[in-house]
């Protein structure tokens, strides 16, 4: 059911007769407003005790990450604010998201109401957390039928102030007695933003728990496709039921997509952010699909798989993806504490390097690459390596000294994902090469003395996917 239009209908009825709604209209529109009719609303309702429900899962890291927060601003009013719903369409929202600082300041997940703001009072050394956000209107007011925006009739209840202090263990109070003061800081300041994002670069137990779970989930949905190849075959745009098929697993087993699915299959895998996901998918073709599935708590996977629709890789695309799959594994060895993040790009690039140079591209005569440095970039242009949590782009905000060039420490987790890509009418490239587009991705977490692929249950080799794919064609 849409929400409410803008304007009104005009009610030209006489005034006995407008306590009926008129029909046809929607919202406000269609709400008698008489006294009579206000009284008869707010009546007949049976009671509804209060339940406190229990402590959210990832209450108690919050906690602890308030507290390292705090450390660095001791004194300052911190005002975190979740964000307010983003219009997709005239008086259509996008599906609400929180912020995902205010989210790993508080534990609260998919569930967090809209306009909701943590505010942290100093006290002495460290501060008070507070949250405030517009809990559940009484039927003493109209708002739970009247109010398209947060009306239980029309969105479903809102949670009690009780029930989000003893969920999250904060003070929970209105967000109408919200008072702000000169001298807030909010995330509208770089500083305080910059330094959530590096304090998000290093991940504790609860977050590493809830991003293998992501993972599995996104397994599942890899799984799922595969089982469907034979509708995703026969229908036009197979694409986009490589699509709809994933979003059911991540809708199911998570609360949404982490970013849009990219479905690109044949040439379409060539196009680095492909999320229009409208072409067939033809056997004898490759097919990426590069997808996660975002949980409740917001983390969120990051897998790429790169599949031969029919089954079988031909020898060019097993050619293809076993140098990326080499590029790949380069990354991983170097994977360990101590080690700089910008030193797994360099990895995974020098293998691609020599691999395009093994196969003599680019394919031009000598005088037209005169002065060119690095041409096999033409065929790899994005970086290797990026990190991963509540964003499926990391602690984007974080200092460059702290990123890219970064030291690894236990608990970081990012993506390894080299490729190739040999466009559809690049003439450096041999004619069999081009159209075919590879990227193998996984989500790695980096512990005491290497690393842990979480995503390591998903086939990775040629030889595994190509047994993969056998597996899901078994009755």
């Amino acid at each position: 059911m849409a929400s409410e239009q803008q304007t009104e209908t005009v009610d030209t009825r006489p005034a006995e007769q407008r306590d009926v709604a008129v029909p046809g209209s929607s919202g406000r529109a269609g709400i008698p407003k008489s006294d009579a009719f206000k009284r008869y609303i707010a009546s007949g309702w049976s009671d509804r005790p209060e339940q406190l429900p229990p402590v959210a899962p990832l209450a108690a890291a919050a906690v602890v990450r308030r507290a390292r927060l705090s450390e660095r601003y001791v004194g300052t009013r911190l005002v975190i604010e979740a964000g307010e719903p983003k219009v997709r369409s005239n008086d259509t929202d996008f599906p609400y998201r929180a912020h995902s600082a205010f989210a790993w300041l508080t534990g609260w997940g998919d569930e967090a109401v809209a306009g909701s703001v943590l505010v942290l009072e100093p006290n002495g050394d460290g501060h008070d957390a507070v949250l405030h956000f517009q809990p559940a209107a009484g039927r003493d007011t109209d708002e739970f039928y009247a109010n398209s925006s947060v009306g239980e009739f029309w969105v479903g209840r809102r949670p009690s102030l009780a029930e989000v202090g003893a969920s999250l263990g904060v003070e929970a109070r209105d967000v109408a007695d919200l008072v702000r003061h000169d001298g807030d800081l909010t995330l509208d300041e770089e500083g305080l933003a910059r330094d959530l994002s590096e304090l998000r670069l290093v991940k504790d137990e609860a977050e590493l728990a809830e991003l293998r779970t992501a993972v599995a989930a996104t397994k599942q949905g890899f799984d799922d496709v595969l089982g469907a190849l034979p509708r995703i075959t026969a229908h036009d745009r197979g694409e986009r039921i490589i699509e709809g098929v994933f979003f059911t697993r991540a809708r199911s087993e998570g609360s949404d997509l982490g970013y849009g699915t990219i479905a690109a299959s044949g040439p379409h895998a060539c196009i680095l952010h492909w999320t229009r996901n409208d072409g067939p998918v033809v056997p004898g073709d490759l097919v990426l699909i590069d997808a996660g599935v975002e949980l409740p708590s917001l983390y969120t996977a990051d897998i790429t798989r790169t599949l031969p629709v029919s089954g079988t890789f031909t020898p060019v695309q097993r050619q293809i993806y076993e140098a990326v799959l080499e590029a790949a594994d380069a990354a991983f060895a170097l994977v360990k504490p101590g080690a700089r993040f910008r030193d797994l790009h360099a990895a995974a690039m020098d293998v691609i390097a020599r691999r395009v140079g093994e196969w003599g591209l680019p394919i031009l005569p000598p005088e037209d690459l005169e002065g060119v440095e690095h041409a096999d970039r033409r065929y790899m242009v994005h970086g290797t390596s990026h990190h991963l949590g509540l964003d499926v782009h990391d602690c984007a905000e974080a200092r460059r000294e702290l990123y890219m060039d970064g030291v690894l420490e236990p608990g970081m987790v990012f993506t390894i994902e080299p490729g190739l890509y040999f466009q559809p009418d690049d003439l450096t490239v041999p004619e069999e090469f081009r159209g075919i587009g590879v990227r193998i991705e996984d989500d790695v977490t980096v512990t005491a003395d290497g690393y842990e692929n979480l995503s390591a249950a998903i086939p990775r080799t040629a030889d595994e996917v190509e047994a993969w794919i056998a597996s899901a064609k078994q009755p």
